[in-house]
This record gives structure tokens, C-alpha cells and sequence, in this order.
């Protein structure tokens, strides 16, 4: 048996075009295992009142995306989409920078937009999507400075849908800023995040800059669909 304790990190995902009803109750069944439950579910807008239904019982969160996935729209409807998503009953939400904004100097947008969505929703988790691969180390350092500066409750590296996704150097930069500024705030991991190895190893990196007792549903999770089979079937080493 895997490491099974990493069940309850994952954010179980499903976020694709083509998404139906009948996939999103799936994806529910599926977040309630034998070994424990996953820590939330994340669906697009329309999904969410549906997975809130399904899980209804259980201490399952229900996630969704706002600016998705290219960080490209107003701030104002960004505000508009969130308001919407938590009538719908969203308790998480993983909203897109405008990182090619940001690459082109509008340095201030992050933490405008954080600063709105976390307003519009003090009570509920906000995680922000920095798109690391299409940042520099020096960018990804800095977007997770102003997003965390703005109340972002966790950074979060990737959509799942750039070229470049989560890796371990852009986790690296992510974890010490947070271990330095804002030792509060939390990490996620999306994009890519398939194997129980790769897992373990962005549990390990945020153990080595905050501690063992950190890692934990509140702090730390991943971004994934085809993990949790991986982590039923495949051992995986401490």
C-alpha cells in the first residue's frame, strides 16, 4: 500500500471543457476512499452546487477557479465570478493572476486583485495561481511576496493547462518565500503531480522550510486527478 496519508492533501480535480454532470458525481465517489477522504474537490462554477450536494455529507471542501485559466480578465469581473461562485457554495477558491500583465510590468496587478478577491471573501480560502512556468525565479519571488502581502491564504503554482506546470524549483522559491514573509499562508502544488513520488517530494521540500507539523490539510495540498489512483496502487518510500 502507498503512503496513503497523502489522500488527505489532494485537491481531486476535474477541469476540463468537456466535464458533465455524470463525470462530476464520479469525481465525487471518488473523494471518499477507504483510506481517508481527499482534502476538497475542485470543479468549474457550474459543478459547484452539484458537488456541494454530493458531499454534503462528508468534510470534503468544494473548490473552483476564477480568472481561469489565463488571468486575463478585469478585475471587476473577477470580483463578479467569485460572488458568484460563493453563492453557489464554493469554500476554496483558486484564482489566476494576470501574469502576462505582471511580465510586462504591471507589478501592481497582484495585489490589486488579491486584495479584491479576499475582500469579497475574508472568510473562505483564497489560493492564488502564480502560473510559475511562465515566471523567472526572481518573478515567482516576487508574485508570491505581493500576493501573500494582499491576504492570500495559499500560493499555488500552476493551472495544470501551460506548457510548464509545477516543479520542484518553482515549489523551492514558493515554500522559502513563504517560510520567510508569511509562514501562515499555504502551498499548493497543481500541475503534473502524478506519481506518489512526486508527491512525497514537495511534502519533503515543504517539511525542510516549515516543519513537519506544517504539512497538513490547512497548509499544504496538490493539485491532481490521476494521483489518488497512483496512490492506491503504488507504494511509494518515506
Amino acid at each position: 500500500m502507498s503512503d496513503t496519508a497523502l489522500i488527505n492533501y489532494l485537491d481531486l480535480t476535474s477541469l476540463n471543457d468537456n466535464d458533465t454532470t455524470e463525470d462530476i458525481d464520479k469525481l465525487c465517489q471518488k473523494a471518499i476512499t477507504p483510506y481517508g477522504n481527499v482534502a476538497a474537490v475542485c470543479v468549474f462554477g457550474q459543478f459547484v452546487t452539484q458537488a456541494k450536494k454530493r458531499l454534503i455529507t462528508s468534510d470534503i471542501l468544494v473548490a473552483s477557479v476564477a480568472n481561469f485559466p489565463h488571468g486575463t480578465q478585469s478585475i471587476t469581473t473577477t470580483g463578479q465570478e467569485i460572488e458568484n461562485l460563493l453563492t453557489a457554495g464554493a469554500d476554496e477558491i483558486d484564482v489566476v493572476i494576470d501574469y502576462r500583465g505582471f511580465i510586462q510590468g504591471n507589478k501592481q496587478r497582484i495585489y490589486q486583485l488579491v486584495k479584491m478577491c479576499k475582500s469579497i471573501m475574508p472568510s473562505q480560502t483564497l489560493k492564488v495561481i502564480l502560473e510559475t512556468g511562465e515566471l523567472t525565479k526572481a518573478q515567482i519571488d516576487y508574485a508570491s511576496q505581493a500576493a501573500m502581502d494582499a491576504g492570500a491564504n495559499f500560493l499555488k503554482t500552476s493551472t495544470g493547462k501551460a506548457p510548464i506546470n509545477a516543479t520542484l524549483d518553482a515549489a523551492d522559491t514558493m515554500l522559502q518565500a513563504i517560510a520567510t514573509y508569511h509562514p501562515q499562508v499555504g502551498f499548493k502544488a497543481a500541475g503534473g503531480v502524478k506519481t506518489p513520488a512526486q508527491a512525497q517530494a514537495y511534502k519533503n521540500l515543504a517539511i525542510k522550510y516549515l516543519g513537519a507539523d506544517w504539512v497538513n490539510p490547512q497548509h499544504f495540498r496538490i493539485g491532481a486527478s490521476s494521483l489518488l489512483d497512483n496512490l492506491l496502487n503504488n507504494p511509494v518510500p518515506e
